[in-house]
C-alpha cells in the first residue's frame, strides 16, 4: 500500500448503485446472523461463536457498552437528531402516500379476516408481506432523508418498487387461479398501483436532484 493510500480522502457521495450494493451486503449479513442464531440458539457460548463468525469482537463491544453506561447523560446532538426524526416521520404520516399504504394494509387485514384460508396460501402471504415491505421501504426512503443522501433514498425507493411489483404479481396469480375474485383482485391492484406510482414519481424527482447536484 502506498503512502497516498493512507492519506485521508474526502468521502464522495454514494449514488444509488453503491447504496444498493451496500444494502445487499447488509441483507446478507442479516441473513447470516439469523442463520447462526438459529444454529447456536441453545449453545452456552452462543454470543461468542456468532460474534466470531460474523467478524465482530464481542469483548470490544462489551467494553464499549460499559463505557457508555458510565455516562448517563444523553449528548445534546443526539436529542436534536431524535427530535428531527420525529418531525420528519410526523410529516410523512401526513402525506398522501402514507394514507395509501395505511389503506392497503387495512384492506389486506380485512381480506384475511374474511378469508382465513388465505392466511395459508403462499401467494396471498406473498402479496401481504411484499405490500408491507413496500410501505416500509418507502417510509425508510422518505423519512429522515435529506439531499445529502439522495443515493440512499433512491436505493430504498427501488426496493419499494420491487416489492410493489412482486405484490402485483402475487395478486395477479390469485386472480388467474380463481383463488381471489376479480372484483377484490382489481381493488387490491388499484391500491398497490397508487403506491407504486408514487414511488416512481419520487424516484424520478430524486434522480433529477442527483443529476443537478452531481451532473451524472
Amino acid at each position: 500500500m502506498s503512502d497516498n493510500d493512507d492519506n485521508f480522502q474526502p468521502e464522495e457521495a454514494w449514488d444509488e448503485y453503491v447504496w444498493e450494493r451496500f444494502l445487499q451486503e447488509q441483507d446478507r449479513n442479516t441473513e447470516k446472523y439469523f442463520q447462526l442464531l438459529e444454529t447456536y440458539m441453545d449453545h452456552p457460548n452462543r454470543d461468542e461463536i456468532i460474534a466470531e463468525q460474523m467478524g465482530w469482537s464481542v469483548f470490544e463491544a462489551a467494553e464499549s457498552a460499559e463505557e457508555d453506561a458510565g455516562d448517563s447523560q444523553t449528548p445534546e446532538f443526539l436529542l436534536d437528531d431524535e427530535e428531527d426524526a420525529d418531525d420528519e416521520f410526523e410529516e410523512f404520516t401526513q402525506s398522501a402516500v402514507y394514507s395509501d399504504t395505511l389503506r392497503l394494509h387495512k384492506w389486506i387485514n380485512r381480506l384475511f379476516d374474511s378469508r382465513e384460508d388465505l392466511r395459508e396460501h403462499p401467494e396471498a402471504v406473498r402479496f401481504a408481506t411484499r405490500s408491507a415491505i413496500c410501505g416500509a421501504k418507502l417510509a425508510a426512503a422518505l423519512c429522515g432523508q435529506d439531499q445529502t443522501e439522495i443515493g440512499m433514498t433512491i436505493a430504498y425507493l427501488k426496493r419499494a418498487l420491487k416489492a410493489a411489483n412482486d405484490a402485483l404479481d402475487a395478486i395477479q396469480i390469485l386472480a388467474d387461479t380463481g383463488v381471489l375474485d376479480r372484483r377484490r383482485a382489481n381493488h387490491g391492484r388499484r391500491l398497490v398501483f397508487s403506491i407504486r406510482n408514487c414511488v416512481v414519481d419520487h424516484m424520478r424527482e430524486y434522480r433529477r436532484l442527483w443529476t443537478e447536484r452531481h451532473g451524472r
